[in-house]
């Protein structure tokens, strides 16, 4: 999974606070009963270190209430990064200034051209002087020994730890900004192995380090190998290991290349070589990001790639794998219609739940939206997976087809059951409320939907302005200022008496000391 983030900021405030409060709720919630709409990436947007902020606004009942404001799209948490703006905000020019300076010196400390040439540098050396910094993370030249003398190192790295960078550098695990969580063995060498059956010759991984690395090393290892990758990433440490050729530092949240117009020209000719032929994008986003901010960048990709020279790609999709888990398919499906979600569990490294193996409700929800034709992805049968000849398409042991529903419509990998009221399979461990006119969990609390005021349940305002809320409050502080004058007058007649009897006992017992120290010994 990529090093970004979801772009919810945390903690925000007073005025801030109250535009952003919810939105590590709702946002991305749209027009729903409440919450934060992601507007997009709007014109002359200011910038934060990650790149132009986005913007959203305070949502009620479908419709904006508050004002808009401008928010770092790659990180949920203020600690992280405070970029905050209201979007009609006149920022002096002294303001501007120190944000400019807080966005240079939280740049790397080397460009990518000087990682690269680092690197150069660093593959000359004997095994012996080859160190790696674990806590700055960077791999280091002899001359900086004594800078770093104080810090943990990894010696004697290898050519084959350098070749494999994800296994070398820490995940940046962090779930409100970063949660890189990396492909296991099995699910890389399940999507190689699927990209190359499907005659793929180059791969756009944006966020899918595991995979680069891969295809990298079996590129340099043999001869005959045909594919080609180029990586997308916000996770700028990869610098020190790939060309300018083979890494661009990119936010897939803002659709913004940190290299600048030498990047993204890079990204478009890679997209551009053979014609734009055999081409496709993998993509494992965190599953904390909004889907709207993932789709609008995905979809700018897909538009690079249909901007080359080949006449008919007018009306065609760059082929699409996007890893995500499968309880987003409603919202994936959304943005891309032509998307479906293959039944393949993809497994992660250094995920304790995100594992394959697991039965019931532990198996691993993450699973492949996919533009390809169903029929075209083969899942290994060794794993279970059978193909449906009535679906055509590959699914899961667990996935029994319903003829009423006439699909496979398992989603987690366990047999559905279909239910006659609701008119389509749900879990097996849900039943059907007649209270609820739907099914759930059998100890779930019944409640409607509808939208409205939680003290009296009419619609149209919301609890802080509820006015049976306010004339209960009035009342009740009417009723506290009368229960509380009596009271006062002989809890401070309590305090008084309380504190002249331990006036008396402390004079009594240092008089009873000075007795004793005269006694004759």
């Amino acid at each position: 999974m990529a090093a970004n983030g979801t772009g919810a900021p945390e903690g925000l405030r007073g005025a801030e606070a109250a535009a952003a409060g919810p939105r590590q709720e709702r946002a991305g919630a749209g027009a729903g009963a409440g919450g934060l709409a992601l507007l997009g990436a709007a014109p002359g947007a200011p910038s934060c270190p990650h790149g132009p902020a986005l913007l959203f606004v305070k949502m009620s009942q479908g419709k904006e209430e508050g004002r808009r404001f401008y928010a770092c799209s790659a990180c949920r948490d203020r600690k992280d990064c405070n970029f905050f703006q209201w979007e009609d905000e006149k920022v002096s020019e002294t303001r501007l200034a120190a944000r400019e300076e807080c966005n240079r010196n939280r740049q790397p400390s080397f460009t990518h051209r000087q990682n690269v040439e680092r690197y150069k540098s660093f593959v000359l050396l004997p095994l012996s002087k080859r160190k790696f910094c674990q806590e700055c993370q960077q791999l280091l030249l002899p001359a900086e020994w004594e800078k770093h003398c104080g810090h943990q190192f990894l010696c004697d790295i290898s050519i084959a730890q350098l070749k494999s960078p994800s296994q070398l550098l820490y995940p940046l695990e962090n779930k409100k900004t970063n949660a890189q969580y990396l492909f296991a063995d099995r699910s890389c060498h399940f999507l190689l192995d699927l990209i190359i059956a499907l005659g793929f010759r180059r791969v756009l991984s944006v966020g899918t380090p595991r995979l680069h690395e891969m295809i990298q090393s079996k590129a340099s290892q043999k001869e005959d190998f045909s594919v080609r990758s180029l990586l997308l990433d916000i996770d700028f440490r990869y610098s020190q290991f790939y060309t300018e050729d083979e890494f661009c530092h990119y936010n897939m949240f803002n659709h913004y290349f940190f290299g600048g117009e030498a990047a993204h020209e890079t990204c478009r000719k890679f997209l551009y070589q053979d014609k734009g032929e055999r081409v496709i994008m993998v993509t494992d986003p965190p599953f904390g990001g909004l889907v709207e901010a993932l789709a609008s960048s995905f979809k700018k990709l897909m538009t690079m790639w249909r901007e080359t020279k080949k006449e008919g790609h007018d009306n065609q999709e760059m082929p699409v794998f996007w890893i995500f888990p499968y309880f987003f398919e409603s919202r994936i499906l959304e943005f891309f219609p032509s998307f479906s979600m293959m039944d393949y569990q993809v497994d992660y490294d250094n995920h304790a739940l995100y594992k394959h193996g697991k039965t019931g409700r532990r198996q691993s929800p993450v699973r492949i939206f996919t533009n390809i034709i169903p029929s075209m992805i083969v899942l290994p049968v060794e794993e279970g997976y059978r193909f449906c000849t009535i679906c055509q398409r590959y699914v899961s042991s667990g996935n029994q087809h319903c003829e009423i529903c006439n699909s496979c419509t398992s989603k987690d990998g366990r047999r559905w059951k279909h239910c006659a009221l609701c008119n389509k399979c749900v879990k097996p461990s849900w039943f059907h409320c007649n209270n609820c006119n739907c099914c759930a969990l059998q100890d779930h609390v019944c409640e409607r939907t509808e939208a409205g005021c939680f003290v009296c349940g009419k619609a149209g305002h919301k609890r802080s302005t509820c006015p049976s809320l306010s004339l209960t409050k009035t009342a009740r502080q009417t009723d506290k200022k009368k229960r509380q004058k009596t009271p006062k007058k002989v809890k401070m007649g309590i305090c008084k008496k309380s504190a002249m009897k331990h006036a008396i006992f402390f004079r009594k017992r240092i008089k009873n000391k000075k007795k004793r120290c005269n006694l004759p010994c």
